[in-house]
């Protein structure tokens, strides 16, 4: 049976549609492999930020130390013990600001934004964290700092007594 070239064209047309399907198939999949590791990279990311922060505050005990005065003082520290303060504090609220902002849009879960951020609350009562939030709270996404703000009406993380003066000494008792 010979076919007659309109019925080829016919059968090229079947095959080639069948080839755009399994095209388009593929390509969906990729894009999900894509969207998945950029998610993953998102969250490794926020987590080493916040990470990294903590463990250069806590590894020096000078750093440590003025940033702990600065946190529980209800005064201010030297100029530059205060610029240093309010420079290490920003960079981990840059760090939250971004894990927020991530989560906004979806990149990375509300769950690891909600467990990053509770820090927050347990320094919300200190008057360090006072004196920053009225300095530098301009600086920051205006949705991020309403977050804040939120977060700062809410009950302190009865886990997070180290940040108050006496707080650890009462934990060992």
């Amino acid at each position: 049976m010979k076919l007659k070239l309109s019925e080829m064209a016919s059968i090229a047309e079947i095959f080639g549609a069948i080839a755009v399907i399994i095209s388009l198939i593929y390509v969906g999949m990729q894009v999900n492999d894509s969207a998945r590791a950029v998610r993953s990279a998102s969250v490794n990311d926020a987590n080493i930020a916040v990470q990294s922060w903590y463990q250069e505050v806590g590894s020096d005990q000078q750093t440590s130390e003025i940033f702990y005065r600065a946190l529980t003082s209800k005064e201010a520290l030297s100029d530059a013990e205060e610029f240093q303060f309010m420079m290490m504090f920003h960079g981990v609220f840059l760090s939250f600001q971004n894990s927020y902002l991530l989560a906004k849009e979806g990149t990375i879960d509300v769950e690891l934004r909600e467990a990053l951020t509770q820090a927050i609350l347990g320094v919300k009562d200190t008057p360090g964290m006072r004196r920053y939030w009225r300095q530098r709270k301009s600086f920051l996404h205006a949705a991020f700092a309403d977050y804040v703000d939120q977060l700062l009406t809410q009950e302190s993380n009865p886990s997070m007594e180290i940040y108050r003066p006496g707080g650890a000494d009462t934990e060992r008792d």
